[in-house]
């Protein structure tokens, strides 16, 4: 892993400190640019991390109930064949995110892990 460091404002590095577990995940959802209505479930997901989530919360978090039964509609029409090639899009796109939360959810798992082993 490649370490980048960087200046920025006093302002902004006091705000971004208790981020800092979930930044690179909040850079990546950011220059992922997704284009489809998922954007909206994005938005979500950055507006959580960047409340400054534990590990805990981000390891439990699922998505809105909304954003959820998206994507069951997308799934339902997908197993009978009439997605349309902008529904696709956005079942790829909620395809990628979905697999970054996973990988998101499996380090906030191992953050748990290790303070637990070190209390």
């Amino acid at each position: 892993m490649v370490e980048i460091t960087m200046q920025v404002p006093d302002q902004l590095a006091q705000r971004l400190q208790p981020l800092s577990p979930w930044l690179p995940a909040l850079l990546e959802l950011s220059l992922a640019g997704f284009k489809t209505p998922t954007a909206q479930t994005v938005a979500e997901v950055v507006a959580f991390l960047s409340s400054g989530p534990a590990a805990m919360e981000v390891a439990n978090y699922q998505v809105s109930e909304r954003a959820q039964e998206h994507l069951r509609r997308l799934l339902a029409l997908n197993g009978g064949g009439a997605l349309s090639q902008a529904e696709q899009a956005e079942l790829d796109e909620i395809e990628q995110l979905e697999h970054f939360l996973i990988l998101l959810k499996a380090q906030a798992q191992d953050l748990n892990r290790r303070a637990a082993n070190a209390s």
